[in-house]
């Protein structure tokens, strides 16, 4: 196996990252995690948290790196799929109103998740598709830069919003690390009229640009003709050196993904580094693992499974297997029915990737 696939361009281990990450999403959408969590049994339950839960405020639990994982793979994936649109032909303008259109699709789709539901419109933008739109452009329009620059960038959009929540001047909002007090409570206010549940911050999308604009000098190192050996000291170095960052700031910055704090943004860029730089060693070097087909059908779909799961299609699957789980099963546990339930409906998505990638039909913006 080649380090890039010749017949698409396209590098194995970041499509094995994308649809493993895609594949724990769509897990959680069947509420696997949630009924592992009601097993009863008490390590299970502390496990399931950590894993697959956000941290309540402050801390960094596994589950908190998904967000910055697929943020990080996007950027990856620019300056390859750059190179290969021009490959095909693609102009310069081509490619740039490509980039536009498909910003604007991202913040369109997810604003409009948020508008399913309530009975009036609302605007609302702190899901994983809202701040990729952003994310995304900022480090398509940087592309051209020396890799110096755009590390040089990331670093400055977690310095101005670590200094506005530390110096925001606005009575009320002027605690920087205090739920519901802080300069990201204002700013949801201010564009949407509101405080979001959870304390999630919309503006999480300028100081997570930098997991984005990260990801793109990754890709760009990963299409270095410099040796493989190369290519994974630098993933490791970076990632190391982000992590060594990470923690020393924890002395005077609290660990909050929900606010992005730069503690946690430098953190989960640490972890991402060395997760791509460990995937790209385990199949693009040493070929440990060959066979990323489950992962893969997954992920050359990902934003068409996140939206049809988001939009209600892992219900709609619950809503066809419980009846059997709970007449064949649930006399016996109805946790076991619910597991089994879960199961399914994973698998019904997987199923529905497997489907699409037979025929080919790759449904992308």
């Amino acid at each position: 196996m080649n380090e890039v696939n010749k017949l698409n361009n396209r590098l194995i281990s970041l499509d094995f990252f994308r649809g493993l990450v895609m594949f724990l999403l769509i897990a959680e959408f069947a509420h696997l995690f949630e009924v592992l969590m009601e097993s009863g049994n008490e390590t299970l339950t502390t496990v399931m948290d950590f894993m697959f839960h956000h941290a309540k405020w402050k801390g960094l639990h596994f589950w908190d790196l998904v967000q910055p994982f697929f943020m990080f793979i996007v950027g990856v994936s620019i300056p390859l799929s750059n190179t290969n649109r021009k490959k095909k032909g693609d102009t310069d303008k081509a490619i740039r109103n490509h980039a536009f259109r498909r910003a604007f699709l991202l913040l369109l789709f997810g604003w409009g998740l948020y508008c399913i539901g309530p009975e009036k419109i609302v605007f609302q933008f702190d899901n994983v598709l809202a701040q990729l739109s952003f994310t995304y452009l900022i480090s398509f329009l940087l592309l051209k830069q020396s890799s110096s620059v755009q590390i040089g960038m990331g670093f400055l959009c977690i310095l101005i919003s670590d200094l506005l929540y530390r110096f925001f001047p606005v009575a009320g909002f002027d605690q920087a690390f205090v739920a519901g007090e802080n300069f990201g409570t204002w700013f949801n206010i201010f564009i949407s009229g509101y405080e979001y549940g959870g304390h999630w911050a919309a503006f999480n999308a300028l100081p997570t640009a930098a997991h984005t604009l990260w990801g793109v000098v990754a890709g760009k190192w990963l299409m270095d003709t410099i040796p493989q050996s190369e290519k994974l000291r630098r993933l490791v170095l970076a990632g190391i050196a982000a992590l060594a960052l990470g923690y020393l700031t924890t002395f005077f910055t609290p660990v909050i993904k929900r606010i992005s704090t730069t503690s946690f943004v430098m953190l989960s860029a640490g972890w991402t580094f060395l997760a791509l730089s460990f995937f790209y060693w385990i199949i693009d070097v040493k070929q440990i693992i060959k066979k990323t087909y489950v992962f893969r059908v997954v992920g050359v779909n990902s934003l068409f499974i996140y939206l049809f799961a988001s939009l209600g299609g892992g219900g709609l699957f619950l809503k066809v297997i419980r009846p059997f789980s709970n007449s064949f099963i649930g006399g016996f546990s109805s946790w076991m029915a619910d597991l089994f339930s879960g199961l399914v409906v994973l698998f019904g998505l997987w199923y529905l990737c497997n489907w699409l990638f037979k025929k080919q039909i790759f449904i992308k913006i």
